[in-house]
């Protein structure tokens, strides 16, 4: 059973500007309560988000046309970097931005879709019949499990504060290798490639497969491929140093400054995630501003020096489930509305959650964080998809 969260001294504050790089408020920093007059209607749908999850810190942000809202509150006391300015942890919703070096590195030839995973992080070592692609990691269908076998172990001991710690990447690295290397020879019965089953095995075996392809170390490599050419300054991969634990603010880094998570409780903070050998999976860090960013690259290409790589990432590649309803591209989830497809990625770790989702026939992108872990009720991610693909979504 989960502790409600203390609702004394809940607040919203406003960042509204227009186009990307003016101010239609005066700045940040100003707040006021939802529903107040004054407000145009994306910042009132926006209060009206944020007043609907119940954690220490939320944000909802939003680009309608070119237009940018960001929206924040929460139960704890405003901490001393405003909400709207924190980094968030992005756990699985990392993986839209390797998907996206997968495309740019496919696109300049040094990889192909094709390639099997074995011969980047193996070279020389003998390729199963049918081995493990590239494709197959980021698409979900490598008929790899979840997790490592051996990482349960390991990890039961810091399941609730930081579980992939202690798992280095040559750990990831070699529980693929001897995986792959013992299927050799052998008769094929799952095939990679027939069946869609989640992995983040599978898609940090890939981050660790396009560092080993190109040389180059995996922070370095998104840094310089992704994150420099679109201009997404406040994204990082690692964490700021510790905090001391206490609400009353987040751990600097420089002027960088970290959102500090808390279990499901809505009140025991939890120390900053450490991803271990799964940063390729969910070890992006982000502000609300930079997921925007991020977005609103999807949302207009030709706007970007990655265009191509930005229109790849939103083909669709599969269909599975019941009726094979759900589709997915090389690393979104896609759903259909009256507009055209909406794309979508969530991601969650011990303390915190993102939604990043973006629908072109409609300009508008969304990106919301929280520093409360999933739980039972947890209204935060349908209130982040409905205001994307709701029967009343943005426009």
């Amino acid at each position: 059973m989960t502790t409600p969260a203390p609702t004394a001294g809940r607040g919203t504050a406003a960042h509204t500007t227009g186009p990307r790089g003016s101010d239609a408020s005066g700045g940040p920093g100003g707040s006021r309560a939802s529903g107040d007059s004054g407000g145009s209607a994306l910042d009132d749908r926006l209060d009206a988000a944020v007043h609907a999850v119940e954690a220490p810190h939320v944000v909802f942000a939003a680009s309608v046309g070119g237009r940018r809202a960001i929206r924040s509150g929460g139960t704890a006391p405003p901490p001393a970097v405003e909400r709207a300015r924190l980094r968030y942890e992005a756990g699985s919703a990392s993986k839209p931005y390797t998907g996206l070096l997968l495309a740019a590195l496919t696109l300049d030839g040094t990889v192909g879709r094709g390639t099997p995973a074995l011969a980047c992080l193996a070279p020389g070592a003998a390729v199963p019949d049918a081995p493990v692609t590239l494709l197959h990691l980021v698409t979900h269908t490598s008929r790899l499990p979840a997790l490592p076998r051996d990482f349960y172990r390991q990890a039961l001991p810091r399941w609730s504060t930081n579980p992939f710690a202690g798992y280095p990447a040559a750990h990831v690295v070699d529980a693929f290798v001897r995986r792959e290397t013992a299927r050799t020879g052998r008769r094929v019965r799952r095939r990679p490639g027939t069946r869609w089953h989640y992995s983040n095995f599978g898609v940090s075996v890939l981050g660790h497969a396009l560092a080993a392809a190109t040389r180059t170390p995996w922070e370095t490599l998104l840094h310089e491929r992704i994150l420099a050419p679109l201009a997404l300054g406040g994204t990082a991969l690692t964490p700021a140093p510790p905090p001391d634990f206490s609400d009353a603010g987040p751990a600097r880094a420089g002027d960088a400054a970290d959102a500090v998570g808390h279990r499901a409780d809505g009140v025991t903070p939890v120390p900053p995630l450490r991803i271990g050998g799964f940063a390729p999976a969910g070890g992006v860090r982000t502000t609300p501003a930079d997921a925007l960013t991020f977005l609103e690259a999807h949302l207009h290409p030709e706007r970007t020096p990655l265009a191509e790589a930005l229109h790849a990432v939103r083909a669709p590649l599969l269909r599975r489930g019941l009726g094979h309803r759900h589709t997915h591209t090389l690393t979104w989830f896609q759903h259909p509305t009256e507009h055209g497809p909406a794309y979508f990625h969530c991601g969650a770790t011990s303390g915190q959650q993102t939604f990043l989702g973006f629908c072109p026939g409609t300009d508008v992108a969304v990106a919301a964080h929280t520093t409360r872990r999933y739980h039972r009720t947890d209204p935060f991610l349908p209130t982040a998809y409905t205001l994307l693909l709701g029967p009343d979504p943005l426009s």
